[in-house]
């Protein structure tokens, strides 16, 4: 009985530690953290619902004036990493970043253990610490290493997709808009260089053909995986999301751009022309009544002489170029598909003269007039209110003068003795930017308009 009951006992302990091995405790859950590390994981890991969560969380979340709201310096490459890596740090998911030297920098790194934590992520010093660190260290050509890419289609291009243009360029999606407004249902969040706190800038998606050697196109970031007590990537084909088919020779129809083709392949529906020019006219409105206030803000703060220097912390939350060039590509898309589409364009016309916006001083303008002269709208917040909507074209021709005359000037005193014919090139677009705003300007009857030097320094550097 004795020797039975052992048997029972043993056989029990050891069907307990198989279904330990098969359904318990994961290699996850062993992993021996440090109290010093930047920020603490547990057992927790990416999965497609995590993956879900993070989309749900950037839509919700990310704006364009996220990072100037935390301080945080960005350009291109910064915006899907700090983007990451915050939203891995509040939901205390692992994280990892392939350094400049090759090196791999993650959440378990200890060498800021000097510095105080905090639950909150907005205060946690060692974590701003780590991910200053990361953003200082990594560029375009780190990304593709912690990328992989992904297949084409709504459930795997979900917003925190990272896109990775060959020139050099990387930018995260943010929404995907599946109403027919936008020319892509694939709306990203992108920034330029040099690094500083900015403004976002949102976008349909554009990329020429991706380069597969060079790691471009549209990819996810790599969970980062615990083998053996030290952290790597999960191979890239282990990934749920991943395909190579957008490097494919028949991922884009005969005559079809690449970007055009995931746009297809995300939202299929034919939307009828006139349907989509009326939402198109929707979203333009949308932008302009949300310009409204910026726009007044932005002339109460940025009257005083010095205030709101471009560039300038006040420059970047009341200047609206990101927002003007939205405008301005979805009036070019609106106007487009009116032509190919022979619509009634004067039935549009009367139309959008009855949209009307209030922009202050007591005075409206149509939708008709912001579709006539959106290449008028000035972005600067030290403009007069009438020149931010184009009334006042004469201000906005010398303001833009001067603009072009100041990058002239710098392309001059920068490149012209190392780089002469970089230089060359500048000066001559720079002049025809420069002579078309003198033939407006003289078109339009403007007086004291800035003279064009022929040589030699151009301007001061401060207006």
């Amino acid at each position: 009985m004795g020797n039975m009951l052992g048997m029972v006992c043993r056989t029990l302990i050891f069907m307990t530690w198989v279904v330990f091995c098969w359904v318990g405790d994961s290699p996850a859950s062993a992993v021996a953290e440090s109290s010093d590390q930047v920020w603490q994981v547990g057992s927790r890991r990416w999965d497609v619902a995590e993956e879900q969560r993070f989309a749900a969380w950037v839509e919700e979340t990310i704006s364009e004036d996220f990072f100037i709201r935390y301080g945080i310096p960005v350009d291109c490459a910064d915006v899907p990493y700090a983007i990451r890596w915050i939203y891995a740090r509040i939901a205390h998911l692992p994280a990892a970043a392939t350094m400049g030297d090759g090196s791999m920098y993650g959440h378990w790194s200890t060498t800021l253990a000097h510095l105080p934590t905090h639950r909150d992520w907005q205060r946690d010093r060692r974590f701003r610490a780590g991910l200053e660190y990361v953003l200082s260290g990594t560029t375009t050509k780190t990304l593709p290493t912690d990328t992989y890419p992904i297949r084409i289609s709504p459930s795997s291009l979900l917003a925190g997709t990272v896109s990775i243009v060959p020139e050099g360029h990387a930018g995260m999606v943010g929404s995907i808009v599946l109403d027919g407004r936008m020319y892509s249902p694939v709306q990203t969040w992108e920034a330029t260089v040099p690094r500083k706190v900015r403004k976002l800038r949102q976008r349909s998606y554009f990329s020429p053909w991706p380069d597969a050697d060079a790691g471009s196109g549209v990819v996810r970031f790599c969970w980062p995986i615990n083998t053996g007590g030290r952290w790597s990537y999960l191979p890239e084909t282990e990934h749920p999301y991943y395909s190579v088919e957008q490097y494919s020779p028949g991922f884009c129809f005969p005559g079809e751009l690449f970007d055009q083709a995931v746009a297809r392949r995300i939202d299929p529906t034919p939307y009828d022309p006139a349907e989509k020019v009326g939402k198109i006219m929707e979203s333009i409105h949308r932008y302009l009544q949300e310009r409204v206030a910026l726009v007044d803000e932005g002339f109460r703060h940025c009257q005083q002489k010095g205030r709101c220097a471009e560039g300038s912390y006040l420059w970047e939350v009341y200047s609206t170029p990101s927002r003007d060039g939205m405008i301005v590509f979805e009036i070019e898309q609106l106007l487009k598909i009116i032509k190919d589409n022979d619509l009634d364009e004067e039935s549009f016309k009367k139309t959008m003269e009855g949209v009307l916006i209030a922009i202050g001083l007591k005075q409206e303008i149509s939708l008709d007039y912001v579709v006539k002269n959106s290449l008028w709208l000035s972005y600067d917040p030290r403009d007069s209110i009438a020149a931010r909507w184009g009334l006042d074209r004469c201000e906005r021709v010398r303001s833009q003068m001067y603009h072009s005359l100041q990058a002239l000037n710098f392309v001059e005193q920068r490149y012209r003795s190392t780089d002469p014919h970089f230089a060359d090139n500048g000066r001559r677009l720079h002049w025809k930017d420069l002579r078309w705003l003198q033939e407006e300007g003289e078109r339009a009857g403007c007086r004291d308009l800035p003279s064009l030097p022929l040589e030699g320094p151009l301007l001061p550097n401060s207006q």
